[in-house]
């Protein structure tokens, strides 16, 4: 067995440079890397290009890096609740390449998968396809988006063991399966640590094939984006 466990964060991500392109996991704030973010922000790493559905929020997720002016490109399908990414979007300080959301996700599975392009009717007649080949099946009219080139990937799992595999809880298991193996280096945080065959393998969501590094994370905050209560009566 070969362990990809490493002593931590610090560890994790060595080899991050500038100007690279980096994969971030999550949806809104679920299932965030977050440990990553942080040490991202404390190395000071910068003109990055990230690929993540969205950008956290100002204080937290992504949202810290863009404060730290580390993001020199966004990669993602929804701009949501984040303040600063729209200023920084709108006064042109940020690159922002928007796309489909079922589109991202699949660009990163092709990405895991070696295949370099596939088609899609999502976009066609739209911005998203401008400068992109098409071509019509069955009647039908496709655009041909390629598959993403990452450096890194970072993802965060609920529990993995040191072999590198996951397993994902609840809603984190959103864009972070496909992600894993879709750089030339995935990154794997996750709440809990267990030695290898420890893990049921009928519940692993990501085999370890898939991750080259995994570290037990801390100080998890899992804050909710938007909390919205009935009430009282």
């Amino acid at each position: 067995m070969i362990s990809k466990k490493v002593t931590g964060v610090e560890a994790a991500l060595k080899g991050v440079k500038d100007k690279m392109t980096l994969m971030l996991g999550g949806f809104g704030l679920c299932g965030i890397p977050e440990n990553a973010i942080a040490e991202l922000v404390r190395i000071g790493v910068k003109e990055l290009t990230c690929i993540s559905n969205n950008a956290g929020v100002d204080d937290f997720g992504l949202g810290l890096l863009l404060q730290k002016h580390q993001i020199k490109k966004m990669i993602s399908s929804y701009v949501g609740e984040n303040e600063e990414f729209e200023r920084q979007m709108l006064s042109g300080e940020l690159e922002v390449e928007l796309t489909p959301q079922g589109t991202l996700a699949e660009k990163c599975r092709a990405a895991q998968a070696g295949f370099p392009a596939f088609y899609t009717p999502a976009g066609y007649g739209t911005e998203v396809a401008e400068g992109k080949e098409t071509r019509e099946f069955n009647g039908k009219m496709y655009v041909l988006e390629e598959a993403f080139k990452a450096d890194f990937a970072f993802v965060k799992a609920w529990k993995g063991d040191e072999a590198g595999n996951l397993i994902f809880k609840g809603t984190a298991r959103n864009f972070n399966p496909c992600m894993c193996g879709a750089a030339d280096i995935t990154v794997a945080e996750v709440e809990e640590l267990v030695p290898a065959g420890e893990l049921d393998p009928n519940q692993i969501h990501v085999p370890g094939i898939f991750v080259q590094r995994i570290f037990q994370g801390k100080n998890y905050e899992k804050r909710i984006e938007q909390r919205t209560v009935r009430t009282r009566k």
